[in-house]
């Protein structure tokens, strides 16, 4: 079977765990592609909706297949989103070829790429330009932030994700606050001398050069894996925004056999990760 090799390939908002996830074009996307740098985007697990009866066979296939790509070689990078903030607890920790990050900063051919989530903004979309100026520190402020900002719900017995998610709505919904995001993450990557900004979040793929004053960013999103099935790929210093209903895949081959994987080998695969992380 011949594999689409890659430089980096980037996937998020695929929310496994849920019926909206559509696990089996994402598996035979995996299946297809042979990247140097796999970066999960944040909202691959979704946590907040997490339900042990309801974890399909093909979403524990995709699971299966990223950590087989890990053990093969694959440079796996997690970063944490809103709906597995959860293993924001875990940050900095790497395990073999996997790694989880709130954030990553990458060199590609000279150039700089910033790698996040983007659910840190909801709190800040109408403070656009104080966003713009606090650059990389303010966005560690942000972050510090919407963990006590879910925390507090928590203790207040109101479900953690009742804000977000509406903010996380009227951005879907809404070209104007789309509009907004992109401006307010495409300035704070101008203000720290970006070249490329690579988010997810909002489930809007989208691949756009954006420029003010002091310079230019390209802004990348790459969208979602529960209604548009896309992913953003990095090869020969350009970057693609791969559509699967669109673009041409190769042939289909299940190189795993994993009916057997249950919802407990999950379970057990990161309780053994926490156990080493005590180590």
């Amino acid at each position: 079977m011949i594999k689409r090799k890659l430089e980096i390939a980037v996937i998020s908002d695929v929310h496994l765990g849920t019926n909206e996830c559509h696990a089996k074009k994402l598996f035979n996307y995996l299946n297809n592609i042979e990247p140097k740098k796999l970066i999960l985007n944040g909202d691959i697990i979704d946590v907040w909706q997490f339900n042990e009866h309801y974890f399909p066979k093909h979403h524990l296939k995709v699971i299966k297949k990223i950590m087989d790509m890990a053990a093969n070689g694959v440079e796996v990078i997690y970063i944490t989103g809103n709906h597995d903030e959860l293993l924001r607890k875990f940050s900095g920790t790497t395990i073999g070829n996997i790694s989880i990050v709130d954030k990553k900063v990458l060199t590609l051919d000279g150039k700089q790429a910033w790698f996040f989530h983007g659910d840190v903004f909801d709190i800040s979309i109408k403070n656009t330009k104080w966003v713009a100026k606090l650059g990389s520190y303010g966005y560690n402020i942000l972050l510090f932030i919407n963990r006590w900002y879910n925390l507090l719900l928590e203790r207040l017995g109101k479900e953690k994700y009742s804000k977000s998610k509406n903010i996380k709505d009227n951005t879907t919904n809404s070209s104007k606050a789309i509009n907004t995001f992109e401006k307010v993450i495409s300035n704070l990557a101008i203000e720290n001398g970006y070249d490329y900004v690579i988010c997810g979040h909002i489930h809007h793929p989208k691949m756009e050069i954006k420029e003010t004053k002091k310079g230019y960013t390209l802004y990348l999103n790459s969208g979602d894996w529960t209604e548009h099935f896309t992913a953003l790929e990095y090869q020969f210093k350009r970057w693609k925004l791969y559509h699967y209903n669109k673009d041409k895949l190769a042939p289909f081959f299940v190189d795993e056999d994993v009916n057997d994987l249950q919802v407990k080998d999950l379970i057990a695969a990161i309780t053994i990760f926490k156990q080493e992380k005590r180590l």
